[in-house]
């Protein structure tokens, strides 16, 4: 069991350059090196910076070695952990400053919580607070501990029990954790603040968050950047939930044909923001195009041609005709006010061009302003061909936040639109079959030439192929062309294959052979029997299953403190059902299942989401030792356990642990 103490570094300054996922990563690097020869050197420093996913693709082994020699003459000198980290750091800054920045992400949510960078920017961090203590303050539990002083570092302290961030998703997406699952208790001990935290990881990933550089231990020590960074995706998720066309139909207007309004829907919804932004500037006459929620709007003008346009009765010449930004920025802040925008930055962040407060800005605009008449009913009638049907969005969801949960490179924003070229699918198939793409063979985007996309999306089906998919008659033009039922046909098998591997690598359980459905099915009804439950399922569509009991059962079977019986309903009733499925699915998270499905996957019984249930409850259960789970009062198992195997420490996307995405500086 672990005692939440991770891996120590007597040097503060450096400790709080590395999450604790990064120093557990570099440290096995570190012993791996150590290990081989009974001391490291710094001639072993070069061939393992190497195989650092960070470094691999920006230095030669030459290259770091002669960046090294700067700092030390001797290859044969020995070297300590805490050096091994300062070398590593200043190969990093290296990497930064030989890349020129240029890494930037295709969405807003991509980079939140890197870590290179560590300051923290007050007015960010007072934005934040204004909106924790705006839209928590009715909370029940919450409530006794609002308004947080954004002057103190209350909000860390708070923030370490889990609830903070619990709550805060829920906001956000309304109805994602159950709250009944979540610890409120006053004082909670280490178990339940790490469950709540565990819950609240595996829910930032099921609403769309980027979580692959933060484990519970960086949250139970609320870590500043990493805290703050995860509070901004939080909030940014919820400002622009109605910016697409789902929520906003209104939204063709801004498009002048049925080619633009495909393009608009796959559109990240900070870009459609933008587009929505420059529609009412051009109408306005205002010259530019805003590209950016920073250097382009600094000197306040878009902003007062953007409320002229939006609320003329509101506004007016004076903030066109002052030449001071500051004094601009001032009076389109009061313009804003006026529209009960709630003022998530100060002038002088406009003048700074602070971008996470300006988008935010932006997106309040919106939300009580969008100036978008009911467009014409037959672009409203495409627009709502085009977007897809229940079960086909549930799909695309499920696929789309678990891809994103593998850490690769790309964020996905549409899957039918952004896996068109093949990249995409090639980058997943090299996270979940390590190996198995010929880069070379393989064209990055942009890619201008059609035929490039079409040589990717080839290789795409060789692999699947190769790892014996379902693909008769299927060629790479069919991705090409964006053909839905093909695609969710691949990503399933893609995502079943993760599965299944995942708890083949469990080498002590599966003996290193495969592992099947029956398997699963076969693993759950003998667990739940051996609890002493009469609960069976006959295959992952037994219409009995919607119950939720079954379930239930299952996770109390693997962890029998973890389900409170007072809360479960005997699933009769269709709202029953909903109140049992919803509660599985936030303590299986709880536990530590990374999971993406939705409650009425549960109670529809839909048979490829029950098998993803099962296999994360398995694979969850098969890493715990044994005699941890013998009674009613043994804790739940930490995922912050420092001696996981290798296995476990690649398998995140099942069963959430502090190693279980590749942080950036992992090979």
């Amino acid at each position: 069991m672990s005692s939440f103490v991770g891996v120590l570094v007597s040097d503060q300054w450096l400790h709080s350059q590395f999450t604790q996922v990064e120093l557990r990563t570099l440290k096995s690097k570190y012993v791996s090196a150590r290990t081989q020869s009974g001391r490291v050197t710094v001639g072993d420093l070069p061939p393992t910076f190497k195989k650092l996913k960070s470094f691999n693709q920006v230095f030669d082994e030459d290259e770091i070695k002669g960046i090294l020699a700067e700092s030390y003459q001797n290859l044969d000198e020995e070297i300590d952990f805490e050096s091994f980290l300062r070398a590593h750091l200043n190969l990093q800054g290296r990497a930064a400053a030989k890349d020129g920045g240029s890494k930037s992400s295709s969405s807003f949510l991509k980079a939140a919580t890197t870590t290179v960078h560590h300051a923290i920017n007050e007015s960010e961090k007072a934005s934040y607070v204004a909106h924790i203590n705006g839209y928590l303050a009715e909370d029940k539990f919450m409530s006794q501990f609002l308004p947080i002083d954004p002057s103190t570092d209350a909000l860390f302290d708070l923030a370490k029990d889990g609830v903070l961030l619990c709550k805060l998703i829920n906001v956000a997406v309304p109805g994602t954790i159950d709250e009944r699952a979540i610890n409120t208790k006053r004082v909670l001990n280490p178990w339940e603040r790490n469950e709540n935290h565990t819950l609240g990881l595996n829910s930032a990933k099921a609403i769309g968050c980027t979580v692959v550089n933060i484990g519970t231990q960086d949250l139970v020590e609320a870590r500043p950047h990493l805290v703050l960074g995860l509070i901004s995706q939080i909030i940014k998720i919820q400002l622009l939930a109605d910016l697409n066309l789902k929520k906003t139909p209104q939204l063709v207007e801004l498009v002048e044909d049925d080619k633009d309004v495909e393009e608009l829907i796959s559109l990240p919804p900070d870009k459609v923001l933008l587009k929505w932004m420059n529609f009412h500037l051009k109408k306005a006459g205002y010259e530019k195009q805003v590209t950016n929620f920073s250097t382009d709007v600094k000197d306040g003008e878009a902003y007062a041609y953007l409320l002229n346009a939006l609320a003329p009765e509101h506004s007016g010449p004076s903030a066109l005709v002052t030449s001071d930004p500051t004094e601009r920025a001032k009076m389109v802040l009061e313009q804003a006010e006026k529209l009960d925008c709630k003022r998530y930055l100060t002038p002088k962040d406009i003048v700074e061009g602070s971008p996470n407060l300006n988008l935010a800005f932006v997106a309040q605009i919106f939300q009580h302003r969008n100036g978008l008449t009911v467009a014409d009913s037959k672009k409203i009638t495409f627009a709502e061909m085009m977007t897809d049907d229940v079960q086909t969005s549930r799909e695309e969801r499920c696929f789309r936040l678990w891809i994103n949960s593998l850490g690769i490179v790309t964020f996905v924003n549409n899957i039918f639109e952004d896996v068109r070229n093949g990249w995409v699918l090639l980058e997943v198939l090299d996270k979940v079959s390590p190996g198995s793409v010929n880069w070379k063979h393989a064209t990055k985007p942009p890619i201008k030439m059609p035929f490039r996309k079409v040589e990717n999306c080839n290789q795409v089906i060789k692999i699947g192929k190769d790892l014996n998919f379902s693909l008769v008659n299927v060629a790479g033009n069919d991705i090409v062309q964006g053909n839905k039922k093909l695609l969710l046909a691949f990503l399933w098998q893609l995502m079943r294959f993760n599965m299944l591997q995942l708890l083949k690598n469990l080498r002590s359980h599966s003996q290193g052979k495969e592992i099947t459905d029956a398997d699963i099915l076969n693993w759950a009804n003998n667990k739940v029997k051996r609890a002493g439950r009469t609960s069976q399922m006959d295959s992952f569509k037994d219409k009995n299953l919607s119950s939720g009991i079954f379930f239930l059962e299952l996770l109390s079977a693997v962890e029998p403190r973890v389900v409170n019986w007072s809360l479960v309903t005997k699933g009769e009733s269709d709202e029953d059902k909903k109140l049992n499925a919803t509660y599985i699915i936030s303590v299986a998270r709880k536990l530590g299942c990374s999971i993406f499905l939705l409650p009425e996957d549960i109670i529809e019984v839909n048979q490829k989401m029950i098998l993803t249930l099962t296999a994360s409850i398995k694979y969850w259960s098969l890493q715990q030792p044994e005699e941890n789970m013998t009674t009613e009062a043994s804790p739940v198992a930490s995922v912050d356990d420092a001696n996981e195997t290798d296995e476990a420490n690649e398998l995140s996307n099942l069963a959430i642990d502090d190693a279980a995405s590749e942080a950036a500086s992992e090979g």
